[in-house]
């Protein structure tokens, strides 16, 4: 492992930033870190000017990073973008300092290192954060594991699909709060990778998780949960649609293209219930 990684910062218009965290996730980024109006930056750290996101993706070698680079100023010419060498061991420190654990319903999510403070009536998922990903303190998916707590409660047994599973975190949550079957598709083999570290971590190696397209994933599911970007909800509805026995939840959607995710699946004969939202982040709730 080299001893410096690379930041690349991007500050631009808001509503650009999740385009943009897509983009350098996309270029190679191991990690981000966004700092807008949903995550003020930590004391001492530079945040946004209004109305702007900043965007810091960090790379461990300079080809990937100025790839990216050229990628975000080639997609967004007025983006101010700068590319820096840092230390590593201020990294993974200032990384760590990042981490928050989260208390949702029957659910305390959170690093290792914080696992003393879980309530202690609490159904623990542990996360060991591969840099920032996944942890389950994005707004994104704690409203996704509102509605996994909600649902397990009133359906126990429930069988549960998790279509971009990540590190794994709703799967594992569905498992722990009393699901049957539980399958987690990612077409990102790191991804697949890691949430099966996380499924033994968490005792609950019984869920199946693959890099499997839906197609190839068999039967019907009463709960199916998708937490990705508004235009692969769109891209993938005729694919997620024919998976889902009874209820759909989807995340990763701005209040602003909210109207879109709900109309192509309103096309596939879903009824969308109330859902929920955070910020600027919704979630949309359907039913069969």
């Amino acid at each position: 492992m080299s001893q410096t990684y690379l930041s690349l910062t991007v500050e631009l218009p808001e509503e650009a930033s999740e385009a943009a965290q897509d983009l350098l996730h996309e270029s190679g980024a191991l990690g981000l870190e966004v700092r807008d109006r949903e995550t003020p930056p930590m004391p001492g750290v530079r945040g946004p000017k209004p109305g702007e996101a900043i965007v810091i993706g960090y790379f461990e070698d300079r080809d990937t990073a100025e790839a990216a680079q050229a990628e975000v100023q080639d997609t967004w010419p007025d983006a101010r973008v700068g590319l820096e060498e840092q230390p590593q061991q201020d990294w993974s420190n200032q990384w760590k300092s990042l981490i928050k654990s989260v208390h949702v319903g029957r659910l305390w999510v959170g690093p290792p290192w914080d696992v003393a403070n879980a309530p202690a009536d609490s159904v623990r998922l542990v996360i060991e954060p591969k840099m920032a990903f996944g942890t389950g303190d994005h707004p994104t998916t704690a409203l996704c594991l509102a509605a996994v707590d909600a649902y397990m409660k009133d359906h126990p047994g429930a069988s549960v699909l998790d279509v971009g599973t990540g590190t794994g975190v709703l799967a594992i949550a569905a498992k722990k709060l009393g699901a049957g079957r539980v399958v987690g598709t990612d077409n990102d083999p790191t991804s697949v990778e890691l949430a099966r570290e996380n499924l033994t971590d968490n005792g609950t190696p019984d869920i199946d998780v693959s890099g499997k397209e839906l197609t190839a994933v068999e039967g019907t599911f009463d709960l199916v949960l998708a937490n990705i970007l508004a235009n692969t909800l769109i891209e993938l509805a005729p694919l997620i649609a024919p998976k889902v026995k009874d209820r759909a939840i989807l995340a990763g959607v701005l209040a602003h293209q909210r109207a879109d995710v709900e109309a192509a699946y309103r096309n596939l004969g879903f009824t969308v219930l109330a859902g929920d939202q955070q910020g600027e982040w919704v979630r949309i709730d359907l039913k069969r």
